[in-house]
């Protein structure tokens, strides 16, 4: 049986989207696993804001999986390419690092060229949706519609609050699990909780520390659920 590394990424911008949380990916990973008869060692997970995330030396716990992949001369599996990237010459900078990815939805004969093909399409379909939202825009307001207006800067006021809030309670649902899991290995304080957070690299909403008021904050956010 091959062994393999799983890397798992939520965004705080897109999380619980698309099948995109932490429990989807770890088990579209598990079953490619079992069926391809491949032993996961390692997992290691991470939560970035996807903006401005494309640099290696922003994604502290991808760099811990491809050392560890590295010495263990083995892949690193992920559910979807876009738990790597979106950005295809970020994703062709990885493939200089020598450590094979493994893309659960594409297969295991999927080869480097395939995964810059997809990175490829996939940054390419981000940049129309840009476009057609500025499009969209610019539309509206050669149609005299004032999208500046007292009452447009209401709604989008408390649309913002509300997104705001349904996005701290995606992060607290997605960073949950992992609080369990260090939680039922015997670390129960607030304080040590935050420090193996930290230890982890996994990051708070806004991208800091975890202090134990934070890791409070999810706990009793968790619980209005």
């Amino acid at each position: 049986m091959s062994t393999a590394i799983s890397y798992l990424r939520v965004s705080t911008l897109s999380q619980g989207k698309s099948g995109l949380g932490l429990e989807a990916q770890r088990a579209t990973i598990q079953r490619f696993a079992e069926a391809e008869g491949i032993n996961l060692v390692a997992e290691h997970v991470e939560i970035e804001a996807g903006k401005g995330a494309d640099a290696l030396d922003r994604r502290p716990v991808l760099a811990a999986a491809l050392g560890q992949a590295r010495k263990a001369k083995c892949p690193v599996v992920v559910a979807k390419l876009d738990r790597l990237s979106r950005d295809v010459h970020f994703v062709s900078g990885l493939m200089a690092h020598r450590v094979p990815f493994v893309v659960a939805e594409l297969g295991r004969d999927a080869d480097p060229f395939m995964l810059h093909l997809y990175a490829a399409l996939a940054e390419k379909e981000r940049s129309l949706i840009s476009q057609r939202t500025k499009a969209a825009l610019a539309a509206k307001k050669a149609a005299g519609v004032k999208l500046g207006n007292p009452r447009n800067l209401t709604e989008i006021s408390v649309a913002g609050r509300q997104a705001q809030r349904d996005e701290a309670d995606r992060f607290a649902s997605e960073v949950a699990p992992l609080i369990e899991n260090i939680r039922a290995a015997g670390v129960t304080a607030l304080r040590a909780i935050a420090d193996e957070l930290n230890r982890r690299s996994v990051k708070t909403q806004r991208g800091g520390s975890w202090h134990a008021g934070t890791v409070n904050a999810i706990l009793q956010r968790i619980k209005k659920q």
